[in-house]
C-alpha cells in the first residue's frame, strides 16, 4: 500500500474511534488521537495539560470569533505572550498532524486533521455518524449510565467539536461536502465500515 492517511471525524457515540482502531490494525498503520496531544506538547514544549484542556474545545470567550480565526499554519514564537493560547496549541497540533502525514501511513481521529491537511493528495477523510437515538443506547452500553446523562454527553461533546471546528476551519462539522466518505453506524456495522473504507482506499489509490 502507499503511503496514505485516514482522518476520522465523528459524532460522539457513532464508533469513529473504534472504527479508526479497528482500521489501522487491519491495516498495520499507527493510529493517532490523544496521542497527538502529548507530541505536540514535546514539539512545542508547552505543558502537556494545556492541550488536554483545549482538546476539540473552545473557551467560551473564544465563542463571539467563530469562523474568524480559520488556521493558516503559523505557529507563534515563544516571546509572545500568545504563546500558550488556544490557537497556538491547535498551530502545534496541526505542525505534528502534517509531519505524521508526510512521513507515514496512519489513522487520525479528530482535531481537524481533515481541514489540516486538505491539501494533501493522499488523504481520506471519513466522517462516522449515527441517528442520535443509536448514539445514545452505544452510550449507555458503554459507561452504563442514565439516557439523560448519556443524552447530555452527547450533546456537549458534539456541541463542543462543532464550535471547535467551526472555529479553526469556517466550515461546519457535519457538511458532507467536506469529506470523502460518510458512514452511518445505525445502517452499518464497525467490521463493514473498515470494510467499506478499506475499498474506498484501494479505489482512491489505484487512480
Amino acid at each position: 500500500m502507499d503511503n496514505v492517511v485516514i482522518t476520522i471525524a465523528r459524532g460522539y457515540g457513532s464508533g469513529g474511534k473504534t472504527i479508526g482502531k479497528m482500521l489501522a490494525a487491519e491495516l498495520g498503520i499507527d493510529y493517532y488521537d490523544r496521542e497527538l496531544l502529548k507530541m505536540a506538547s514535546d514539539e512545542s514544549g508547552i505543558n502537556e495539560n494545556l492541550f488536554n484542556k483545549a482538546d476539540e474545545k473552545l473557551k467560551s470567550t473564544l465563542l463571539f470569533k467563530i469562523a474568524r480565526k480559520v488556521y493558516s499554519g503559523e505557529l507563534i514564537s515563544p516571546d509572545s505572550d500568545d504563546f500558550v493560547s488556544n490557537d497556538n496549541l491547535f498551530n502545534y497540533q496541526a505542525k505534528v498532524i502534517k509531519e505524521l502525514a508526510e512521513n507515514e501511513s496512519c489513522v487520525i481521529v479528530g482535531r481537524c486533521a481533515d481541514f489540516v491537511l486538505k491539501d494533501y493528495k493522499h488523504v481520506i477523510k471519513i466522517f462516522v455518524h449515527a441517528p442520535f437515538e443509536s448514539c445514545v443506547n452505544t452510550v449507555i452500553d458503554m459507561f452504563g449510565i442514565t439516557r439523560k446523562e448519556a443524552e447530555k454527553k452527547i450533546l456537549t461533546t458534539d456541541k463542543h467539536r462543532s464550535e471547535y471546528y467551526k472555529y479553526y476551519t469556517g466550515r461546519d462539522w457535519d457538511n458532507a461536502g467536506n469529506y470523502d466518505l460518510c458512514l452511518n453506524t445505525d445502517d452499518l456495522s464497525y467490521e463493514k465500515c473498515v470494510e467499506i473504507i478499506k475499498d474506498f482506499i484501494k479505489i482512491k489509490t489505484e487512480k
